[in-house]
């Protein structure tokens, strides 16, 4: 192990960003406590990992409390989308203020640096685009959505409060939309729906005129920016920083390029929107790029042709109900080749730059420990 190496705990580990996360930071040499109770992570996005002597997986709910010994903690667990967060609304708010209360306590006693993975969510329907870190929100705190965007906006409140009342080292990052492999394919999120439903040759769902804004930041890009909060920046600054990638796009756009990478047929349609669905969401990232030193590197498309091919693997295990027209090239630049012959194992590759950088170095021989 490294001289600098710590002792990471990942809640919501097993999860899309959590698992990239965990990637990267055993990567860096450091070891890693994986922390999840599976609601909506899967032991699939880090079979690839199993047997790393530096990894330990452990089944737990953090709206009860942890006791182990760390040096930071990164706080991801709570379901980010709204098919998964709107199951159970108030087990929902619980993992938010709960899990919060909860890490908190566990920095505190160990002397522990804390990251709350926050979201952009906490503008509601912005008044004010792009949105820089000083702008309030506009939130509705009794809607069907309040579960989630009112459990981070009361997280945040926790953590800046245990910063000035205990002198806790606390960092908030607010993260934007991101994407990338490891995506749930069922968790309807945008990119996931609109990828998912092209490879099945199935009508495109858009929501409202498809006219409403995203912005959407490819899942290395994300994990970077949210190290170099816990690494990079004053023991005494706890944030807010906006993360995401402010090019704009319509979700009709959105779905039009997905329909070309994946060379389906698929139709848009169209329904009412959700109530409480923002109508534009951008994030300023003024402040990641002085402070950080960041900025996202991958374009759209080419993080697209990226997830296109995780989940046309994915999809590919699913059986014959899948249709799964030519495949693109892989990368920007790169000579067409078809991938609808990847297998699962390929999925499991598949996963971005951050575990391409570190797959040659992790040994893969019995599985971690599991605590329930």
């Amino acid at each position: 192990m490294k001289k600098d190496a710590k002792t990471v705990l990942v809640t919501g580990g097993a999860g899309f960003l959590g698992s990239h996360l965990i990637d990267r930071l055993l990567g860096a040499g450091h070891e890693v406590l994986c922390v999840d109770n599976l609601f909506t992570g899967s032991k699939r996005n880090i079979e690839h990992l199993y047997g790393h002597p530096r990894l330990e997986f452990m089944r737990h709910d953090v709206t009860m409390p942890l006791y182990v010994e760390v040096d930071e903690i990164y706080n991801l667990a709570c379901p980010a989308s709204p098919v998964h967060y709107q199951h159970d609304p108030v087990q929902t708010t619980k993992t938010s203020v709960h899990g919060a209360i909860n890490m908190l306590g566990l920095a505190k006693r160990v002397g522990a640096k804390i990251l709350q993975a926050s979201t952009s969510e906490v503008y509601g329907d912005p008044a004010v685009h792009p949105q820089p870190e000083s702008y309030w929100g506009n939130v509705n705190p009794i809607g069907p959505r309040s579960c989630y965007d009112e459990g981070k906006r009361c997280a945040e409140t926790l953590f800046f409060d245990y910063h000035r009342q205990h002198k806790l080292r606390t960092k908030v990052v607010r993260i934007f939309n991101t994407y990338g492999p490891r995506m749930h394919p069922n968790d309807g999120r945008v990119v996931s729906n609109f990828i998912v439903q092209a490879l099945r040759g199935e009508d495109i769902t858009l929501y409202g005129d498809g006219q409403q804004t995203r912005s959407f930041c490819y899942v290395d890009d994300l994990i970077t920016a949210m190290m170099r909060m816990m690494e990079n920046t004053p023991e005494d600054f706890p944030g807010p920083v906006n993360i995401g990638n402010p090019g704009e796009f319509t979700i009709r756009e959105l779905a039009e390029i997905v329909i070309e990478l994946v060379g389906s047929r698929s139709r848009l349609v169209f329904h009412p929107l959700p109530a409480d669905d923002p109508k534009q969401r951008r994030p300023d990232i003024d402040l990641a790029k002085r402070l950080l030193d960041w900025e996202p590197k991958v374009a759209l498309r080419e993080g697209l042709v990226e997830t296109i091919a995780y989940f046309r693997a994915v999809l590919l295990d699913e059986g014959p109900r899948v249709v799964l027209p030519a495949a693109p090239a892989l990368r920007s630049g790169a000579e067409a080749a078809p991938i609808a012959t990847a297998t699962l194992a390929a999925v499991r590759r598949a996963s971005g730059e951050s575990l391409r950088r570190q797959a040659r170095e992790m040994p893969a021989t019995a599985k971690p420990s599991t605590t329930t």
